[in-house]
This record gives C-alpha cells, structure tokens and sequence, in this order.
C-alpha cells in the first residue's frame, strides 16, 4: 500500500512538472519556439533532395544547408522534449510522452547526421525538422487551452485593489498595500470600491456585488455586523470594515486552493487514461521494433527505420495525456466562476450516477430564519396592538422568533412601546411590563405556567396552524390571552423549482430534518418530495444517508450546519451550502458560494456534460493509435498507404488539437442556476 500511494504521487508530480505550473509562461516558451523553428525550418525542407526531386528543381551550393539547420532545430526545439523527458520521465523510470518524443527524434537526428558523415544513406533532415516543428506547435497549444481555463483563477486574485484605506488616529485614514493590513484593522470602502480583505461591517450601509463568489448577479444588502470577502464590491454606500483575514488567509483565497486541489485530484476516468497513456509507450516501442526489424528484413533497413520512427511519433500519448487533465481544468475554472466550488474531482465524476438528492431542510430548501405567517387576536382591531406588545417584550430578544416578532411589528408599520423588568423565562418564552401591563409571550408551558387558557374564538383561528405544524405562541396581557402568532421557517422561492428538475432527471428527492414530523410533512408536501426524514437527532443524519444507501441508491446529501458534516462525508457525494459552517464545507466534495438550492442541479448538469467528453476524449485518443499505428508501421503498405515521420509528427498534433478543441466545448454548458431548470 506505501508503495502504491508513493508512485502515485510520484506520476502526479510528474504530471505537474510536464505541465507546469505557469502555463502562460510555457505557452508564451512554446509559442516563440514554434516560430523561431518555423523560419530555420523553411530552407531545410526547402534545400532536401527530396522535397527538390518532387517539384523539379535543384539549388546548388545548398548541401549543407540541411545538416546545420537541422542541428539546431534538434537542439533548441528539441530541447524542452529532451529535458522533460530525462527530468520528469527516465530519472523516475516511469517513461511516457516526452520519452517517446525524445526517442523518435533522437533517432531521426542520429541517422540523419549518419548518412551526412557516410555513415548509411538514412538522411532524415527535413523529417525531423518538420516534425520538432510540429510537435512545438502541438504543445504551444495545449498549453495556451490549459492556461486559458486556469487563468480565470488568477484573474480572480487579480480583482483584489492595489491599495487600502486604513483607519488611523479615529477618523483619519492612510492609504496602504494590501499586504500591510492585519486582523483588527479598519478600513474605509468608498461607494464603488472593492473590498480588500474579509471582514465584518462595524458602519454603514450598502449593496454589495459578490457575483465573484457566488456567481449571483444581484448585489446584497449589507449592514453592519455583516462579514463581507474580499474583492467583492461595495456599489453603492460607504463602509467601515474590521479586518478579520487578510492574504492568504481570505475566503477568495481558499477558494483558489480549493479548485487548484480538485484540478490536480485525480478521477476514476484520468486514472484510466494515465495508465492507458504508460501501456502505449511499451507498446510503441515493441511496434517500433519489430517494424524496424521486419521491415529492414522484408524491404530495407531505411524503410525499416522511417517507419519504426512514425510509429514513435504517431504512438505518443499527447492526446491520451491531455483528454482528461483538460476536460477538468475547464470544468471545475469554469464552475468557480459560478459559485460552484469542486474540492474533490471523484466527487464531480460521482455527481452523475447520483438517483436521489437528500436535503437537509433549515437553511437549505428553506430561508433558516423565522417569520410571522398569520396572527390573530381575540377583539376585532386589536391586531397592531397585539403585536407592538409582543414586539416591546421581544425587543431585545437574539431569538429567531424575537426578531421574527419585531420584523413583522416594522413591516406593519406598527409602533414599538419600550419595555421594562423583562424576563426570559427559559423553554417557556419572554415577559415583561409594557406601558404598566404584565405581557408575556410564549407558548402553551408558559399559559400553563401563568394559569391560563386560550379563548374558544382563538382556538378556532390557531387550529390550522397546530395541524400543519407550526410553532404557536399567545400573548397574554394581565393574565389574560389577548392573541396569538404562528412563525415559521419559509420555503426558498428556488426549492420548488429545484425539486421539480429533479424530478425531470429521473432523480428522486428526499428530506432530513430535526423539526416535527408535521413541519417536515408541510414542507415536503409544498415541494412535491418523495421521501421524509424528520425529528432526527443531529448527530443521527448520516443514518438518514445510510438507509438510502442501504436500498442502493447513489445518494448526494445537500447540508449547511456542523451537524449535517457526518452525512456530507457518508454520502456518494456531499455538497455543502456556502452560507453554512467551516466543518459542513471541510466534510464535502463539492461547495455551493451560494444558499440557491439549484446549484445542485448545475453540479449534475456539469458531472455530465464533463463524464461525456472525458469520454469522447479517450475514444478519440485510443481510437486513433488503434489506426494511426498500423499505418505508421506498414501494415498498408501493399495498398500504397505509408505515413512518414513529418505526415506522422502532423497526426499526433491534429490528434491532440481535435482533444483540446473538444474539451472547450464544455464552456458552452450554463451553469447559471436560472437556466438549471428550464
């Protein structure tokens, strides 16, 4: 087991040194290489003696020509093929690509410079020379099309300000690089502006844009003791920040390391490849043999030595190597951009097997905040005044149905009486004296509590709201029931919709909630939900994923709360809510910026479309060194049909393009959650 998982992360660092990590900069490397070479390599194939007995001419003077250029296109464009073939490949004794290159060249140079000293007649000049030029134009742009689906990561980092304004001395500010701002600091956010490093609002109002993280367009309202992130932008309003992560301790920086994780993760499927990509060097170099061996017997030994170096060229796994590796940059870049965040690839893959979605309720399918639904009082017009009496004994309240009362005091316009000798009389409610009442709120432990009874009239108005789960609270006002509210947690406008596209895939959905099982009822009825989990334990909601699993379904577990981590971890795939916890998002594979439940259904459109290409890519790669070997090796040669190493090198090249044009095809899925479910 040690010795497995060294030599993987041994062919993982390889494949990182092969691709690098600046892939601009590799590509900018290739790209002035390719050119440079491409003009040496004009008069080379011009001056060969067989390009000149083709079209009828003859340059004299022009012998040596061939040779000079020749070497030094070996030299200089053969030398990236050469080195990371001896760094990353033959030092390891784990050959792959580059060897093969190197190998196919090597050979192509060393005959060739052979028949020029009057050593065989196997001159291989404009060959080589066309096919190093090919091979730098192949690699230039697999670089460029990685480098094109990483940059949007970088260019996220780059949306970050130069500079801070840092509150100094009270009111005053300085203006400072961002890597001079520390926890605590204050800063000022002018309207406009971005925001330098998370914190939290301690003044001011304003809209923020973070469609950088979430992918959502509309900007947030925020107020103070709001946390913002950074690179997001204040649009309109003025804001004082405390600094709470700066550098590389950001959200926006986690959200780097996260995706950069799950592109060097390695799925099912890129296993496959990587070792498909290891078995066609051998059996490259075993063709190549008994081509040159065959051939040298049956025709020649410079028939035999030109095909065995197409079979070099034309075996190397460039497509092979690529198919996969880029159909993931460019899915897990492209899904950041839309507040879908990949931590692990296996769970992308696993996303499209997935028959049934498992949603945690609060704070998920609905909003995770209480609010008033219906109220009633017991004399006709004293609603308003039932509610300010309830809010002046709620105001100070942290309670979710404190400051559900108090909100729906301020949409009514309603108000508020200050109170006073208020009381939190725990598991039972609030009371307190209000413009010299006695007011206490609650529900029926406190009515017991006090001694009292609710009235006949409101028993008819509150019924409704026991039968279909709701918490009902009363107002008692001098030891008399004057009213009554129900609050509850309300249904995200985006649940339906998500539930119904479910359903349009063929993927059941089902609920786990610690709430009663009438609330759980209630919801799920609303929704159309197939399966019900309700008043389960906190620590119990993996059992929830298991009894699922255990009727074998594939199931992915949607969840926000510290308590919803051990079934993130159990599922086939966890998909955390980004608005949830540190520990729900550590436990899953896959994290939505947003609290938009049809993110979910953006996740399995993407697991999809990227399973179809990876696909598509290797029945392209292996499909086409199935044919493209035989050529090379003269297995056609009876019918006229043969591939040189220049037509071979050419191949090989329009293989990998076809690859990496494939793979940017999955840019034209939509991962905005509007269109996940139309």
């Amino acid at each position: 087991m040690e010795h497995q998982q060294h030599a993987q992360h041994t062919a993982h660092q390889q494949h990182q040194q092969h691709h690098g990590t600046d892939h601009s900069g590799h590509a900018d490397m290739f790209r002035r290489l390719f050119w440079w070479n491409l003009v040496i390599a004009v008069p080379v194939i011009a001056t060969s003696q067989m390009v000149e007995h083709w079209f009828g001419y003859d340059l004299p003077g022009t012998v040596w020509i061939p040779p000079l250029l020749g070497s030094v296109i070996f030299v200089w464009g053969g030398w990236p093929f050469l080195s990371m073939a001896w760094r990353d490949e033959i030092t390891s004794r784990r050959p792959g690509m580059m060897t093969l290159i190197s190998l196919a060249i090597t050979v192509a140079f060393l005959a060739s410079a052979g028949a020029t000293l009057g050593l065989g007649d196997l001159d291989f000049w404009w060959e080589l020379a066309a096919l190093i030029v090919v091979m730098l134009l192949g690699h230039w742009q697999e670089m460029k099309a990685v480098g094109q689906a990483r940059g949007a990561l970088q260019a996220l980092a780059e949306l970050l300000p130069d500079d801070a304004e840092r509150v100094v001395d009270g009111d005053a500010t300085e203006t400072v690089p961002i890597s001079d701002l520390g926890e605590g600091d204050v800063v000022v956010v002018r309207p406009g502006g971005r925001i330098p490093a998370d914190g939290t609002i301690l003044r001011g109002d304003a809209a923020v844009d973070e469609s950088l993280m979430t992918g959502e367009s509309a900007p947030v309202a925020k107020h103070a003791d709001d946390a913002v992130v950074a690179g997001t932008v204040a649009t309109d309003g003025s804001l004082r920040i405390r600094v709470t992560a700066t550098g590389e301790g950001t959200a926006l920086a986690g959200v780097q390391r996260m995706v950069q994780s799950a592109q060097e993760s390695r799925s099912g499927t890129r296993r496959l490849a990587d070792r498909a990509a290891a078995w066609l060097f051998w059996i490259a170099l075993v063709v190549a043999a008994l081509t040159f061996i065959v051939t040298a017997i049956v025709d020649d030994p410079a028939t035999g030595l030109t095909r065995a170096v197409s079979v070099l060229v034309i075996a190397c796994p460039h497509a092979l190597g690529l198919a996969i590796p880029l159909v993931i940059a460019i899915g897990t870049s492209s899904s950041a951009q839309h507040g879908i965040l990949i931590k692990d690839t296996q769970a992308l893959e696993a996303m499209r097997t997935v028959d049934t979605v498992l949603f945690d309720k609060t704070g998920t399918l609905t909003e995770g905040s209480h609010v008033v639904t219906d109220s009633a009082a017991v004399s006709d017009g004293q609603l308003d005044r039932v509610l300010a009496l309830a809010a002046a004994a709620e105001r100070d309240s942290e309670h979710p149905v404190g400051r559900a009362v108090m909100a729906a005091a301020a949409d009514r316009g309603i108000e508020v009486p200050s109170a006073d000798s208020v009381q939190t009389v725990p598991g039972k409610g609030v009371r307190a004296v209000v413009d010299g009442h006695e007011v206490a709120v609650g529900g029926p432990a406190l009515l017991a509590d006090l001694g009292v009874s609710e009235p006949e009239s409101l028993a008819r108005a509150t019924a409704p709201w026991h039968e279909r789960g709701g918490a009902v609270l009363h107002v008692v006002v001098d030891a008399e029931v004057v009213g009554a509210f129900t609050t509850a947690d309300p249904v995200r406008d985006e649940s339906r919709a998500t539930v119904d596209a479910l359903h349009a895939r063929g993927i059941a959905v089902a609920l786990v909630t610690g709430d009663s099982q009438a609330v759980a009822d209630a919801v799920a009825h609303d929704l159309g939900i197939d399966e019900v989990f309700a008043q389960v334990l906190p620590g119990d909601k993996d059992d929830a994923v298991g009894r699922l699993q255990s009727q074998g379904k594939k199931v992915a577990m949607v969840g926000d709360g510290v308590n919803d981590a051990p079934a993130l971890a159990r599922a086939d795939v966890g998909l955390a809510i980004g608005a949830g916890t540190d520990v729900a998002m550590e436990a899953a594979g896959v994290v939505l910026a947003s609290s938009d439940p049809r993110g979910v259904l953006s996740v399995i459109d993407l697991s999809r479309a990227s399973y179809r290409k990876m696909r598509q890519n290797l029945v392209w790669a292996t499909g086409y060194n199935v044919i493209a070997i035989p050529v090379a090796a003269g297995a056609f040669a009876w019918a006229g049909v043969t591939m040189p190493p220049a037509a071979a090198a050419i191949a090989m090249s329009l293989s990998t393009i076809v690859v990496a044009a494939n793979a940017q095809l999955l840019r034209r899925v939509s991962l905005r959650p509007e269109d996940a479910t139309r």
